[in-house]
């Protein structure tokens, strides 16, 4: 775990905005297209004592190709997720 994430208090809330990458790519393409899978996030920060809370979709676009790098997606078009989590344990 990061050490970031143990100097978080109990209750503490922790955000995460990202491209969203493909459903099933995880973080296989995280070098290579600078995207992640929300739901490889999610799996990651609940194992690391977290609790989705909330989730927005302010920043989505549908239309963006996910299997696209981010360097070949049309600026400001690109489908991101924001993440709301909640620190439950240590």
């Amino acid at each position: 775990m990061p050490l970031h994430w143990a100097a978080l208090k109990i209750g503490g809330t922790y955000l995460v905005n990202d491209h969203e990458a493909a459903p099933g790519a995880g973080f296989t393409v995280t070098q290579s297209h600078h995207r992640i899978e929300s739901a490889a996030v999610i799996r990651e920060v609940e194992a690391a004592g977290f609790k989705l809370v909330g989730r927005s979709d302010l920043l989505r676009h549908p239309a963006d190709d996910l299997n696209k790098p981010l360097r070949d997606s049309e600026r400001g078009k690109t489908d991101q997720f924001l993440l709301k989590f909640k620190k439950v344990k240590r």
